[in-house]
């Protein structure tokens, strides 16, 4: 990371303080996972006032925006877009967030509440990223990556900050990669003896391909029900870097565990889970997970569609 030990800090503290103001800590629950031997807890970002964790590193994001007096231009597979919406209209700021056509149409409508200017561009993430990044250099206006912006990993990073006051004692955590946003942070802020897993879909699997290489490179992606985890990232994304040299361990999941995943969540614990938060059950069930620890799962998102929803619980 490009970023100075200091300024990483700094990004933090001020993270940490626009958070305190505008969420509550989210729910830690502990669950039984049958044939997982270790205490497990699901860590309940659905419960945010926007559905997802993507709040957090937006608020942080969009704050550090108003502090330099510029608007705000981001792509988004929904969550974050969604996430920045909330944080412009909370903050006062400008924002233009540009997701493409085929993103889920509940991530839209949730959007189109806000005072935002909304723009659908293309047919997937990839597309979506490229025209924001144009349009931010055409008005002047800040580029705020979804995954790969300092003060978006630095509001990502409060997740696990929180997880340390709830939970005593040692714990690996267990977090859905599609950029590595989240992880990164939680890498970063993890107290000493936590263990952090990431965990791709296996139809996209950027972030660990290029953690494997060693640099950035463009992988082709599949089909999934973790939509907010599919698409490439940014010749210059910092994500790979820091959780090779945070030592994340990494792992993929095919769609069959995934949709089992999101029903098991739903109906045996009555959490409402996208695919994309679903991920990190679908690799314990699998054994991919070590039961060696108390185990926290990110549970990142609930904007699931309900006529996808009610299809995965009925098939």
């Amino acid at each position: 990371m490009t970023t100075t030990i200091s300024q990483w800090a700094a990004r933090r503290d001020a993270a940490i303080a626009v958070l305190r103001q505008h969420l509550l800590p989210t729910p830690l629950v502990r669950i039984h996972l049958e044939g997982f031997d270790a205490p497990a807890y699901l860590k309940l970002e659905t419960m945010q006032p926007t559905g997802s964790f993507k709040v957090r590193g937006a608020l942080a994001s969009v704050a550090a925006s108003v502090r330099s007096g510029r608007a705000v231009v981001t792509a988004s597979t929904g969550n974050h877009g969604l996430g920045v919406a909330y944080a412009a209209t909370r903050l006062g700021a400008q924002a233009i967030v540009v997701v493409s056509e085929n993103t889920s149409t509940v991530k839209i409508d949730a959007m189109r509440l806000f005072a935002i200017d909304l723009r659908l561009v293309g047919d997937g993430y990839d597309a979506a990223e490229a025209a924001a990044l144009d349009l931010a250099a055409e008005e002047g206006a800040l580029f705020v990556s979804a995954y790969t912006d300092p003060d978006v990993i630095a509001g990502q990073a409060t997740l696990v900050d929180e997880v340390a006051g709830q939970l005593p004692g040692a714990f690996q955590i267990v977090v859905p990669v599609g950029g590595g946003g989240l992880a990164s942070g939680i890498a970063l802020a993890a107290p000493v003896g936590a263990r952090v897993v990431g965990v791709e879909a296996a139809a996209s699997r950027a972030v660990s391909t290029s953690m494997t290489v060693g640099r950035v490179v463009e992988v082709e992606i599949g089909t999934t029900i973790a939509d907010g985890l599919a698409g490439n990232i940014v010749p210059d994304a910092m994500t790979p870097r820091i959780l090779a040299e945070c030592g994340v361990g990494m792992v993929a999941v095919e769609e069959a565990a995934i949709h089992d995943a999101v029903r098991e969540l739903a109906l045996r614990y009555g959490v409402v889970a996208e695919g994309s938060a679903s991920v990190g059950i679908a690799a314990a069930r699998l054994g991919q997970v070590s039961p060696d620890m108390s185990t926290v799962f990110a549970i990142t998102g609930r904007n699931i569609a309900a006529d996808r929803f009610a299809r995965l619980l009925s098939s």
